[in-house]
């Protein structure tokens, strides 16, 4: 079905920002409407190579399946291109070893999924997809310096580009999807817009990411994610390690630690440190493997919200992606809250059209909804770490965590309640899905009785990862050993 605007309408051109994957997403949305040219401060490599403006791509990103859907959604058959290339298909919680703050999740038989590989994988498959659509051109290692307009109506952008300075590139509609480094709300202050507020809060939490050689037989085996979540209801720094295996037979291990605990570039600490937090399961499979890159650290992961749909924006113009919210990246929402709200635009678009009055504006506040969910889930945790800085929980947030950690130790316990807890953690629902009938009467009805006592892995992983069988990461809690689905044997 083609959605392009009638053959009498004038030819339409939209500037976008930034060509990482929210500027990719931005582009597809926008190419069913009109030319689309994406401006890009790097040049884009061809496959799936580090780029400069992305230095987050060299820590653990995980696409949950609410995000996978919205990206299918744009672009038909992406998730087949991403295994093609590489990328695992991980079947929720079937695939995963993970330690909440509650306890072990059960591994049942799938309830969502994601992708795991690395964000270089994810980005170049997307891009190569992009960039190949009918009207989508890239403006390499080029810089905006400011948007062209006034505080009525933006209608193009002044750049430095390699051929010309301060190049004036008119525009229909304008995206700002230059992530984390944006300058859209001073360049709209600038042209005379008020009324752009910004929130923020900031665990003071810092990542460190080390890729290992995965041992022999782990791929063969699909072994899975293996997470060690932080309690942030303790008064101690949260601190985190994992593993997730990505592509060409490599484990891609992170840590993270919030003020007060957090990890170091120094390649001798890494183990230690993933030995040290909650459980030692990490430290302990990471052992022994060769590690095949140095320690890579990123410090800049504060929460930070731009409410760009409550200000009088100019028409012409939205921002998406890390240009509007970002988020710690503990939780990996960001990729998944661009894609869903692009999907929002998209309708949007279909059903009022480039040309509509105000569409930049429509289009911004379709954003909204999914940035609000994400923001909630990780500043309401985040403001608990001792040192935390920013805005403090909303009234009522004790009363509403407590039900929520109740939930999550049913999820350790009882199927019904890990479901519910990952339709919510992968995007699929809003967190008013928690305070359903159904769902509270089981939240009501559940305890800890019964909840594993460490990391479920199958004897078949421990081997193949070189654990000991008889030690502690050997057993299977109470249920004993279990198979890939969780059933005990």
């Amino acid at each position: 079905m083609t959605h392009s605007a009638p053959p009498s309408s004038p030819p339409r051109h939209a500037v976008i920002i930034g060509g990482s994957l929210a500027g990719l997403l931005a582009a597809a949305v926008l190419a069913e409407h009109a030319t689309v040219t994406i401006i890009e401060a790097d040049t884009l490599p061809d496959g799936p190579e580090p780029r400069r403006g992305l230095p987050q791509a060299r820590h653990t990103h995980l696409l949950w399946s609410g995000g996978a859907r919205a990206i299918e959604e744009i672009l038909p058959g992406i998730t087949d291109d991403w295994t093609a290339a590489g990328a695992f298909r991980r079947s929720l919680p079937t695939d995963l070893v993970s330690k909440t703050a509650q306890g072990w999740l059960p591994r049942h038989e799938e309830m969502q999924f994601n992708i795991s590989c690395s964000r270089d994988l994810l980005d170049s498959v997307v891009r190569s997809r992009v960039i190949g659509l009918p009207g989508v051109t890239t403006l390499q290692q080029s810089r905006v310096r400011a948007l062209e307009g006034s505080a009525a109506r933006i209608t193009g952008v002044r750049a430095d580009t390699p051929d010309e300075e301060d190049r004036l590139i008119t525009a229909d509609l304008v995206v700002d999807a230059s992530g984390r480094g944006s300058r859209a709300r001073s360049w709209l202050e600038a042209l005379g817009v008020s009324g752009l507020k910004e929130a923020g809060v900031d665990s003071g939490l810092v990542y460190a990411t080390r890729i290992f050689e995965a041992p022999e037989g782990a791929h063969a085996l699909g072994f899975p994610i293996v997470n060690v979540q932080s309690d942030p209801r303790v008064p101690v720094p949260g601190q985190t390690a994992t593993i997730v295996p990505i592509e060409n037979g490599r484990w891609q291990a992170t840590l993270s630690g919030t003020r007060g605990g957090q990890p170091t570039a120094d390649p001798e600490s890494f183990i230690p440190f993933a030995k040290g937090v909650r459980d030692p399961i990490v430290g302990e499979l990471l052992e022994g493997k060769k590690p095949l890159t140095d320690v890579s650290v990123t410090q800049g992961t504060a929460n930070r919200r731009i409410f760009f749909e409550k200000a009088d924006l100019p028409d012409g113009f939205f921002a998406v992606g890390d240009s509007v919210a970002t988020f710690n990246p503990l939780y990996g929402q960001g990729m998944t809250v661009a894609a869903q709200g692009l999907l929002a635009v998209r309708t949007l678009l279909r059903a009022k059209g480039l040309s509509h009055a105000g569409i930049g504006r429509e289009a911004q506040r379709a954003i909204a909804p999914q940035v609000a969910v994400a923001w909630d889930l990780a500043t309401s945790q985040d403001i608990l770490y001792p040192g935390a800085t920013g805005m403090k929980p909303r009234a009522g947030a004790g009363l509403l965590n407590g039900y929520v950690e109740r939930l999550m130790t049913g999820a350790t316990t009882r199927a019904s309640l890990t479901a519910a807890l990952l339709q919510v953690i992968t995007m699929n629902r809003a967190p008013t899905y928690w305070i359903r009938p159904a769902v509270v009467w089981e939240v009501l009805r559940t305890s800890a009785r019964g909840a594993l006592k460490a990391a479920p892995l199958t004897a078949a992983e421990r081997t193949v990862a070189g654990l000991d069988q008889d030690g502690p990461a050997g057993t299977g809690g109470p249920l004993g050993p279990v198979d890939p689905a969780g059933q005990a044997r």
